[in-house]
């Protein structure tokens, strides 16, 4: 019996110094990859979010700007990065979803390679079109359509723009050719100027456009009407089932202890829950969560089931 007690004695005390070995985390600073130029709304909420969180983290979380090739730079370095909690990676529809679909091959998977930490956001998208447009609704619109197809601009090809509004031909039966700009504003502009006949937008471009009357917005795709824009509707009251946003969330190396993880997600959730950072979302109208870890990784494999085989059906290619 004195033989098996000092046995467990020792794997209780061999047990307590590992614990006591462990080194605290963070242990030093925090980098945050951000797969787009400094200034852009990725970076921009990067950098809210990180200052938010370096108080209670007691580390600094230093944001780093590695653009370039849908991201695809960025999420290899993050990727191939230690697993400990000190290095994260802004994601979105593009990183997470819509690349597996657009490249032939990546030199990551984001299946396999990343752990969610977080949400940041969902950007509702809106079809707008010029305030003296002969279209009243959406109804309207895809009468019109069936007849002459009108043009609609999105930022970029391959977008969550230029995917939504493939969405909503398939789902709703409008027929619209796609123009892509660089960038929501040129869009805009040409929108404006009379270049192009409709705009898929998202609300941080957007809703300037829309309450001052410059342009109607004719649909959102959100699930229930935006508290910015009540009048208008959303596709699904109109019968077309089409949902769609663009989003922004954090992630880390898959395998980082889940201990981090979720501390990372619950210094999340309290930046978003910010007053800072709050007054930012609903000026632009971004709508925020307080999702966990699970429900983000979940949420991910939902848009997975939608977007890939879409992309894939339109034979869209960013390596070709």
């Amino acid at each position: 019996m004195f033989g098996r007690r000092a046995a467990i004695g020792t794997a209780f005390g061999l047990a307590a110094g590992q614990a006591l070995a462990q080194p605290a985390w963070p242990e030093r600073p925090l980098r945050l990859v951000v797969g787009y130029p400094a200034g852009g709304p990725s970076d921009v909420f990067a950098r809210l979010v990180a200052a938010q969180m370096v108080p209670r983290l007691g580390q600094p979380v230093l944001v780093e700007n590695r653009p370039g090739g849908g991201a695809v730079l960025a999420s290899e370095t993050v990727a191939r990065a230690p697993a400990d909690g000190h290095v994260l990676m802004h994601v979105d529809n593009g990183i997470l979803v819509y690349n597996p679909a657009l490249y032939a091959r990546l030199p990551y998977d984001p299946d396999r390679d990343f752990a969610g930490i977080g949400f940041i956001g969902m950007f509702p998208l809106y079809i707008v079109c010029r305030a003296d447009a002969p279209w009243a609704d959406f109804a309207a619109l895809l009468a019109a359509s069936r007849s002459r197809a009108p043009t609609y601009g999105s930022p970029a090809v391959a977008s969550p723009h230029h995917l939504a509004m493939e969405l909503v031909k398939r789902r709703s039966g409008l027929a619209a050719d796609h123009v892509p700009y660089r960038g929501g504003q040129a869009a805009m502009q040409d929108l404006l100027g009379g270049s192009v006949d409709l705009v898929m937008i998202d609300t941080a471009t957007g809703l300037p456009f829309i309450r001052d009357g410059r342009v109607r917005a004719l649909a959102v795709l959100t699930a229930a009407r935006t508290a910015e824009a009540p009048a208008v509707p959303t596709l699904r009251e109109m019968g077309h089932d089409a949902v769609a946003f663009g989003w922004q969330g954090l992630s880390a190396p898959r395998g980082t202890p889940a201990p981090v993880i979720a501390r990372l997600n619950a210094e999340l959730v309290r930046a978003m829950a910010s007053e800072e950072v709050q007054a930012r979302t609903r000026a632009l109208g971004i709508q925020t969560t307080d999702w966990d870890a699970a429900r983000f990784d979940a949420f991910v494999r939902e848009e997975n089931a939608t977007w890939r085989p879409l992309i894939r059906e339109l034979g869209i290619r960013l390596d070709s």
